[in-house]
Order: C-alpha cells, then sequence, then structure tokens
C-alpha cells in the first residue's frame, strides 16, 4: 500500500468536485438518518451508541498505525474518560488512556481549532515522551 505522502505529486492534491460532492450528499443524507435516530433512543443507548463508536474508533485508528488495543482496555479507558458505569472496569495501559483521551478530545470539541497547543497535547497523550515547546 502507498502511503499518500509517497506520491510523486504530494502535497499537491487535485480532486473532481461533481464525484465528491456526489459523495459527500450520500454521506450527509446517511448522516441525518442516523442523528434522527439516535435523538429518538434513550439516554442509555445514546450513551451506549457513543462508547461502541469511540470503542471502534479507538481500535481503528490504532490498527492503521499497526498496532492492537486491547477493546476491554478501550472501553475500560473511554468509560471512565466520560464518567460511564459499565461494570467491572479493566485496567488501561497509558497508551490506551492516550489514544482514548485523545480520540474524545477530537471528536468532543471538534469545533475547536487546532491549535499548536492542542495537537501537541495529543502527541504528549500517544508518546511517552514529554512535550518540549521548540518555539
Amino acid at each position: 500500500m502507498q502511503c499518500i505522502h509517497d506520491k510523486p505529486d504530494w502535497p499537491n492534491f487535485r480532486w473532481q468536485a461533481a464525484t465528491l460532492e456526489t459523495q459527500l450528499a450520500r454521506v450527509r443524507y446517511h448522516q441525518g438518518r442516523l442523528i434522527g435516530e439516535m435523538e429518538s433512543l434513550g439516554f442509555a443507548l445514546r450513551a451506549e451508541a457513543v462508547m461502541d463508536t469511540l470503542t471502534e474508533d479507538s481500535m481503528k485508528t490504532s490498527e492503521i498505525e499497526g498496532e492492537m488495543l486491547d477493546r476491554q482496555q478501550v472501553r475500560s479507558s473511554i468509560a471512565r474518560r466520560l464518567g460511564m458505569n459499565i461494570g467491572a472496569l479493566t485496567a488501561s495501559d497509558r497508551h490506551t488512556d492516550g489514544v482514548v483521551d485523545m480520540l474524545v478530545d477530537a471528536t468532543g470539541n471538534f469545533t475547536e481549532p487546532l491549535t499548536e497547543v492542542r495537537l501537541f497535547g495529543w502527541h504528549s497523550a500517544l508518546f511517552a515522551s514529554r512535550y518540549i515547546h521548540c518555539m
């Protein structure tokens, strides 16, 4: 698999607007339907749906990087982070907590600007190194 930054025209992107508009319209339609269905759920089911989505996002994000997280650790870390009671919690390691912290911030605060402080905060959560401001 070739990474996007390995392509010869990186970073000069080109796209076909008509193709993207059609796909984005379809995604937006399904997103609207999903939001409507989520609003009809009770609080407990909505919280469970959030838990499942964040768990899958955490697992897939790590898989992209070639890492396999323990699903129970991920669920427990999310539950702790969101203050949810899911029964017996599994202890989670620092790396799992870092992935969860980054995803909870990214999805829960998506309207906030992606500042240098926020980006390096994510970096610090994901990697066991210290943040050193180099400007």
